[in-house]
């Protein structure tokens, strides 16, 4: 992050405490409760922390050129939720996920969902405390986001606790279900704790930590700089996590993640003024340790009663809806079952549209004989690039890989440009896509009208609109329905609350060219010069149910490309058998991490080779030239 100049912001009529038109505070409600150590879950401490001597600065978003934080969220989105004790207590704990495994991927972002819903000794959207779920999470098994998606709604307020809350897939058409298997995570050690110098101890050994804070108007307003509050509020009523601490211009501050979107502040981020006790942040922390569940991928075993539950949830959605024209009926043409049609095909990539191409092509830069023998954009010195892995097919199915496969690789991009260097790893909205039509929507669509999109209207970040896997219901795409914010109270079973939410600018990711390639030895060029791509296979049962690992290989004489997937390196095994390493969009309790590999240059790999795209990423809109892109894609918004 950018150093900014230093900002003292003073309150103009606001006494010590006073709460003035909050958005995010729900007065009757905080999302913070007040710590009570009568009441509060004990500490459960087996090695106690001992000083060390400390650098001046340390921040975890870069650690020797390594950036150890994980996903940015926005606890507001679908709806207000007071759920930023489980969104600290889950990022903090993410983290230092990352950190306890060196950042091999993938990103594991810890379910804040699981714990509003299931962890009931504090109040779910009404409120809670994070030393509780971290008691929750040592006693009971908690999941990532691909196995339960964030929905704004606790078990005060519309979701339960039950097994399909912890971990959920959905196939088309058939009632949503719990996976027979699935990773589980956990915490070893944990403890409330306060004061600068013991907050520093902490997070330089061993991550980022969880604390509580006061809100006031202008922490709210904040946009950046140094912040500190003049007004003397003590009240916590907030949590937020701390992943470093530094100085700028000579002043000491503390580096804070909140759970407000990327839209807030510097890219979700405040420094706040360190040593003061400013907003009361010094007062009420909380830290956790991760129990080593990644090793040996330790998974919860589904059991029968589990799946038959009575208490589940199984509804499904509509999709895919059957065209009404038979002609664009592609479902009835692809032999999967399950994941039939969610990237629909007119043709090649681009067929009968412009492409927008960089003066010179990756595979014109570089000679087949010049390429690697293997490119692996999840490691490369140990950084992995990637975005964080993501589950089309909850909370319901949605035929969405078109758009999942598109946006991921093009945040991979981002990541690459911005050499892994952004203070969270960029991740962009692949319901943005859906729900502005950008070339279909949950019953299937064309991914190169994502890039077309991408070109012309720029993507906003995963915070801005939570993954809902739903159409928008009206007819056209509004500026709230891209990046929005919600307001307080806690939405009620049976509402929407969108009357409480407005519009909100973001930040634009665009594409500067974008252009269609195929074969081996172009593909190979374009991932080593510019990282990920995104590519067609004709997803097969026989691949969705049996593939746990290895190099898949199925014979299919004439491909019908029915899925999207990206392509995010190549490599060889001891065998000297080349292979692609793809990310799907099922989740990581699927295949690898939710990675597989196919074989390259066969004719059992899904036709991987035969249809792919690729963007240059720019965050600045290019002049747009009518006549190069195609009007026959029709974006709403």
């Amino acid at each position: 992050m950018k150093l900014s100049a230093y900002i003292a912001l003073t309150a103009t009529a606001a006494a010590a405490g006073t709460k003035k038109n909050l958005k995010f505070v729900d007065p009757e409600t905080p999302c913070k409760k007040k710590w009570d150590p009568t009441t509060a879950a004990a500490d459960r401490v087996v090695a106690p922390l001992g000083a060390v001597e400390l650098p001046e600065e340390h921040f975890w978003n870069n650690v020797d050129g390594t950036n150890y934080l994980t996903n940015m969220r926005n606890q507001h989105v679908p709806s207000y939720c007071g759920s930023c004790w489980a969104h600290a207590a889950t990022s903090a704990l993410s983290d230092r996920i990352k950190i306890a495994r060196k950042a091999a991927w993938p990103d594991i972002n810890i379910a804040p969902q699981v714990v509003i819903s299931c962890e009931q000794q504090d109040d779910g959207c009404h409120g809670g405390e994070p030393v509780n779920a971290f008691a929750w999470m040592h006693y009971n098994e908690v999941t990532d986001e691909t196995c339960s998606i964030y929905r704004a709604r606790g078990y005060d307020n519309g979701i339960q606790c039950d097994p399909i809350t912890v971990c959920r897939n959905c196939d088309p058409h058939e009632p949503c279900f719990v996976p027979d298997s699935y990773n589980v995570y956990g915490v070893d050690e944990w403890s409330h704790f306060e004061g600068a110098a013991q907050m520093m101890q902490e997070i330089y050994q061993r991550g980022p930590i969880a604390c509580g804070i006061a809100v006031t108007d202008e922490m709210e307003a904040y946009t950046g700089g140094l912040f500190e509050d003049q007004t003397g509020d003590q009240d916590v009523v907030h949590e937020i996590s701390i992943v470093g601490y530094g100085k700028e211009a000579g002043v000491p501050y503390w580096l804070i993640r909140n759970s407000w979107g990327t839209h807030w502040g510097e890219q979700g981020f405040m420094k706040l003024v360190r040593g003061k006790n400013n907003l009361a942040v010094e007062s009420d922390c909380a830290w956790a340790t991760p129990v080593d569940t990644w090793t040996n991928q330790k998974k919860h075993i589904t059991t029968d009663a589990e799946k038959k539950d009575k208490r589940n949830k199984t509804t499904n959605g509509p999709y895919p809806i059957t065209p009404p024209n038979p002609a664009e009926a592609f479902l009835e043409a692809a032999p999967a079952k399950k994941n039939a049609g969610c990237s629909r095909r007119q043709g090649k990539y681009f067929e009968g549209k412009q492409e927008v191409r960089p003066a010179v092509m990756s595979w014109e830069q570089v000679s087949p004989t010049e390429l690697p023998s293997g490119v692996d954009w999840r490691d490369v010195n140990g950084v992995n690039y990637l975005s964080w892995n993501k589950n089309q097919h909850i909370p319901i199915y949605c035929g969405s890989c078109w758009a999942q496969g598109t946006t991921s690789a093009i945040a991979d991009r981002f990541n690459i440009m911005l050499k892994d260097q952004s203070t969270t790893p960029v991740a962009l909205s692949a319901q943005q896509i859906v729900s502005c039509h950008a070339g279909g929507d949950c019953s299937g669509g064309e991914p190169d009208s994502v890039y077309e999109y991408a070109y012309t209207h720029g993507i906003a970040h995963s915070s801005c609109e939570q993954y809902d896997a739903h159409n928008l219901v009206k007819d056209s795409c509004e500026a709230i329905d891209i990046c929005k914010d919600c307001t307080w109270p806690p939405c009620p079973v049976g509402q929407t609350c969108q009357d409480k939410c407005w519009a909100v600018p973001y930040k634009k990711h665009y594409v500067s060219s974008y252009y269609g390639l195929a074969g081996a030895t172009r593909m190979k060029a374009e991932l080593y010069k510019n990282g990920p791509i995104s590519c067609g296979i004709q997803a097969t049962d026989k691949f969705e149910t049996t593939y746990t690992g290895g190099i898949y290989a199925e014979y299919i004489a004439e491909p019908e490309l029915n899925h999207e997937i990206s392509i995010v390196g190549y490599g060889t095994d001891d065998e000297g058998h080349e292979y692609w390493i793809g990310r799907n969009s099922w989740g990581t309790y699927w295949g690898e991490y939710g990675f597989f590999k196919l074989p390259i240059g066969t004719n059992t790999n899904l036709g991987v080779e035969t249809d792919c795209a690729a963007g240059i990423p720019s965050y600045s809109k290019h002049p747009l030239d009518e006549t190069e892109v195609s009007n026959k894609t029709e974006f709403i918004q």
